[in-house]
């Protein structure tokens, strides 16, 4: 038997209902932050996100899913949404000319070939939000206040959000040496993966999960020690701003995100159910970006959100919402399932869902499968039904059943509030 590749999963029908309610919530969200959706290829060139994510960090050494095409070029599943909507914008013309600030959002599958764990898959699906255009600090706290506004609308409730500044070309040099110069006479103390980051990319020795190595970092140099003077009033403003919108937060300086793009603001919210791997959302300010793949100067800011975790989460806490239609039509006969047929598609025309019995056997075992289908009622008809004009209705949870004249139906299912 084949069986699915280790990292990926099946979403089953009892799954699904509450991914689309999650993405709903989403969609509900961003819109109301003005905030237009924008879709790109889940394939790009490898040096796209060579150049943008950054050749040193674990994602493009380690990570990424890289192959040849068949015309010989070098191409890769996309492993994070930003760097693609960014090249969309610049060679689509979006950015232009004109003082203007693009909000954008974005859904999909994204692919790392990483070790699969709770909440975590080599294909798993993403939601997130760029603002392109401005250098306010403003902009940061409104990409804040959505992703919180959208947790919650997805259900969450006691949330975490962690704030720092890593600062900018002109400041960060200093406290990548300091930090250097704090981590290499422990090396040894230091995981495999950690000893080869402090060669190639010493401030990701910052985000190890390892117990060993989170003490050795937890003694590091804090970046608010270095921060130049329009970094540290970004910060200073930034923070005003959510104190304003009465957001709380926690500083955490040492707090860094996992690709090279990311200056000044870096954030995250977590939860604790997850255990280690406890990142619901996390983003910030990229401002190089832009230019650095081949567009004008553009400030920007953004954010992603694993949406695997977010409903792991919220089926732990709550369980997962059941699909159940709103009519089940048990028929009896040949004649009887023609016209159920018929009757189904008037109710769906009336916004109800309805199910029709298409495996036939008695009244028993139709109504077995009304209720294992979780159906609030069962429309029964039969030989006598037709020769009438009625239906026989039940309400599967009372368990009362009235025969109603087929052409009253539809009112009296909106008398009781069962059509939209």
């Amino acid at each position: 038997m084949i069986q699915a590749v280790r990292g990926t999963r099946d979403l089953l029908p009892d799954e699904t209902p509450l991914w689309r309610e999650v993405e709903a919530a989403w969609r509900r969200t961003t819109r109301l932050f003005g905030y237009r959706e924008i879709r790109v290829p889940t394939f790009e060139e490898r040096a796209l996100f060579e150049r943008s994510v950054g050749e040193a960090t674990d994602i493009v050494s380690k990570e990424m899913y890289v192959f040849e095409d068949r015309g010989g070029r070098s191409v890769a599943l996309r492993p994070e949404g930003t760097a693609g909507v960014v090249r969309a914008c610049i060679e689509r013309g979006l950015l232009g000319h004109r003082k203007e600030l693009l909000r954008l959002w974005y859904h999909g599958q994204m692919f790392r070939y990483e070790r699969p764990g709770k909440g975590r898959y080599r294909e798993f699906t993403q939601v997130g939000a760029e603002a392109i255009g401005s250098e306010d600090p403003g902009a940061d706290a409104e990409m804040v206040d959505l992703a919180l506004d959208f947790l919650r609308a997805a259900g969450f409730e006691k949330l975490r959000l962690l704030l720092s500044s890593i600062g900018c070309s002109a400041c960060r040099p200093a406290w990548r040496q300091a930090v250097v110069a704090h981590l290499e006479p422990r090396r040894e103390e230091l995981c495999g993966d950690c000893r080869d980051r402090l060669l190639r990319n010493p401030l990701r020795v910052l985000d190890c999960k390892e117990e060993g190595c989170g003490a050795i970092v937890a003694s590091s140099p804090s970046p608010a020690d270095f921060l130049c003077p329009a970094c540290r009033d970004h910060l200073a403003a930034l923070r005003r701003r959510l104190d304003s919108l009465a957001v709380p937060y926690e500083m955490a300086p040492r707090l860094v995100r996992g690709l090279d793009y990311y200056t000044r603001t870096v954030f995250e919210v977590v939860d604790e159910g997850l255990g280690g791997q406890n990142a619901v959302f996390g983003g910030g300010r990229y401002d190089n970006l832009v230019e650095l793949l081949g567009g004008p100067p553009t400030p920007a800011v953004g954010f992603a959100a694993g949406v695997d975790r977010i409903v792991l989460l919220l089926r732990e806490r709550r369980g997962a919402p059941p699909e159940r239609p709103d009519i089940y039509v048990v028929c009896l006969g040949a004649e009887a399932q023609a016209e159920a047929l018929g009757l189904a598609r008037e109710l769906r025309g009336h916004g109800l869902s309805a199910e029709v019995d298409l495996l036939g056997g008695g009244p028993k075992a139709q109504f077995k499968r009304a209720d294992r289908a979780g159906a609030r009622r069962v429309l029964v008809l039969g030989e006598e039904e037709l020769r009438r004009s009625v239906v026989a209705l039940k309400d599967m949870e009372s368990g009362q059943q009235r025969e109603i004249a087929r052409a009253q139906l539809l009112a009296a299912l909106s008398a009781a509030g069962g059509t939209k």
